[in-house]
């Protein structure tokens, strides 16, 4: 088993040393500064992330209560003008009830003195058609009366007793 690889000889092992020195030098005085400082800026963007990300979650919640809130407002204020509404055309109502019952209670006493205003005035036409036909049936038999003179003079006289002087 003479392979050099796995058994090598002091030569060998001293140059494996020295260029694993050097290169462990030249990486850590130039390559390891340069990944840390990689891995520095990546966990300090991780964190900036996670606190972004924590504050748009708080932002959220609370936008979410805003609008919950906000939607509890609008809710009310609906249930107030519903309830305003409500009470406006029960108001609405009931004036126009009130309105056409005065209307109404107008119209039929408007009536009522028309048709007492309408009976008056046919009574005092009845009272003068009465009194002219009376006239006129008195005046038929005054003529009739009156054409025999010794009738008239009867007549005159019964209505001189009756009226006293």
């Amino acid at each position: 088993m003479n392979n050099p690889l796995v058994s090598p000889g002091l030569g060998t092992l001293v140059w494996m040393l020295v260029s694993f020195g050097i290169l462990a030098f030249v990486l850590m005085k130039f390559g390891w500064p340069m990944v840390l400082k990689s891995l520095k800026e990546r966990e300090t963007a991780i964190n900036d992330a996670l606190h972004a990300a924590d504050k748009a979650k708080e932002e959220m919640r609370q936008l979410q209560s805003h609008n919950e809130d906000l939607l509890k407002q609008a809710k009310l204020e609906r249930d107030e003008m519903l309830r305003n509404a409500r009470l406006t055309s029960e108001k609405i109502i009931e004036d126009a009830r009130n309105r056409a019952t005065a209307e109404a209670i107008r119209i039929v006493d408007n009536a009522r003195e028309n048709i007492e205003s309408e009976k008056l005035k046919a009574m005092h036409d009845l009272k003068n058609q009465i009194a002219n036909l009376s006239i006129e049936i008195a005046e038929k038999l005054l003529k009739s009366e009156l054409s025999d003179k010794q009738k008239a003079n009867e007549l005159i006289d019964r209505e001189l007793d009756k009226t006293k002087l």
